[in-house]
């Protein structure tokens, strides 16, 4: 589709490593014209981190920056603050992630921006909110985590591995920045209203703490009730919520179903050979047809979410037995038959080869002129007229020549920035 809705959307990314640029690739996937201003002889950091062939642009690179262009710019030079100034002027967002005042210190303060281009938005990955007392703290993935809340409810709750523990999934970095891309798309509507830009923030730790809001009902359910019941250490273990702090749930599902991973066939040998499986109330009598308890829907120790709690571990221990000589997508054919919530633990391995995913372009395959072939994940929004295609990143400076001769430069004068190493 060439009619993709963002098309007409210039967008100067100065943005790097992960938050940001998944957020502008993002909008690029959906027609906006990415140019992504990258330092001359460098740029973006992850082209060189975690390398799998040497002299080539990394994964951590690829992945994060397909469909846009990149173009180097030294804006300490008077001729890059110049093609700055011109790109300002013809382009609708500036998204960044430089520490607190970088842009101003580049002579690119909000007023400035303003006067170049009234209708520009200026959109910012922080880690802390403007005013907060850690706002000048440089915030990565897991410090976000730990200052979101995320890290404080995960993991065990007793003995030695009674440590807060971080999550693979990047709440505080692409996470932050498909909020990011939200806050950008609801000031361009609001510039079709109002005419005029604005300023628009998302912080690393509000984008992890909106993603905790159920812990944060539990805090606040905890605070007038004192205990949790659907906390694995109720019953049995009421002194972990002495303190009125949520606690840590292991593997507990933290919505209001107890939840657990129970081991299927194999699991001795394969670290995922196991299912995530929900004890939800309406799912009751399936749960125990498929089980082949059907006393259970009868007994008043079962028959409801309350009075089964105190024998939860129990549930779950005749669950696992049933499913002990299954594998665990064998073990889910069954139950999803009686319309049980329950999923296997897929691995990356898994997910990378899902045809599925294939199918559904969640996992595609792009060429690369450098690298050759590799996978990425395509979109995860999907649409009825939308088709997202995923193309490559761009080599470093790759676009540079053609986008400034789009803001007007002679060849004669790109030659003369070239020489002046401006780009």
């Amino acid at each position: 589709m060439s009619n993709k809705p963002l098309n007409g959307i210039k967008i100067i990314d100065f943005t790097h490593v992960q938050a940001g640029p998944a957020c502008t690739q993002m909008l690029a996937w959906f027609g906006a014209d990415v140019i992504k201003v990258e330092r001359p002889g460098a740029g973006d950091v992850t082209r060189s981190q975690l390398r799998d062939i040497p002299n080539v642009d990394a994964l951590y690179f690829t992945m994060l920056n397909s469909n846009k262009r990149s173009i180097t710019l030294d804006t300490k030079k008077p001729e890059g603050k110049a093609v700055l100034e011109k790109l300002i002027r013809e382009s609708d967002v500036l998204v960044e992630n430089f520490g607190p005042g970088a842009l101003d210190r580049m002579g690119f303060t909000w007023e400035r921006i303003q006067e170049l281009n009234p209708k520009m938005v200026v959109a910012s990955v922080k880690g802390f909110s403007e005013g907060h007392h850690y706002e000048d703290l440089k915030v990565y993935e897991n410090v976000a985590q730990c200052a979101g809340g995320a890290a404080s409810t995960t993991g065990w709750w007793k003995g030695e591995n009674s440590v807060p523990t971080i999550s693979a999934a990047a709440l505080g970095d692409s996470n932050t920045g498909m909020h990011l891309a939200i806050g950008i798309l609801t000031a361009i509507i609001g510039r079709q209203q109002t005419g005029k830009g604005q300023k628009v923030a998302c912080s690393m730790q509000d984008a992890v703490l909106n993603l905790c809001r159920v812990k944060m009902r539990d805090q606040q359910r905890l605070d007038s009730v004192g205990y949790l019941e659907e906390y694995p250490q109720y019953p049995h273990e009421m002194e972990a919520f002495k303190d009125k702090v949520v606690p840590r749930g292991g593997n507990a599902g933290g919505g209001g179903q107890p939840g657990w991973i129970l081991k299927c066939k194999g699991w001795q040998t394969d670290p995922n050979a196991y299912i995530y499986f929900t004890v939800q109330g309406h799912a009751w009598d399936p749960i125990c047809d498929a089980l082949g308890k059907p006393e259970w829907k009868t007994d008043p120790d079962y028959m409801t979410p309350k009075a089964r709690q105190p024998h939860i571990d129990q549930i779950f221990a005749t669950i696992e037995d049933f499913i002990k000589d299954k594998t665990k997508f064998e073990a889910v054919d069954i139950f999803r038959k009686h319309d049980i919530p329950c999923a296997p633990v897929l691995s990356m391995k898994e997910l990378l080869h899902d045809e599925s995913l294939r199918k559904s372009g969640s996992i595609v395959e792009v060429p690369h002129k450098e690298r050759g072939s590799y996978w990425t994940i395509g979109s995860p929004i999907k649409f009825s007229d939308l088709k997202p295609e995923v193309t490559a990143s761009p080599l470093l400076g790759e676009h540079t020549e053609q986008v400034l001769a789009e803001l007007g430069y002679t060849k004669a004068q790109i030659d003369n920035l070239k020489e002046s190493k401006a780009v």
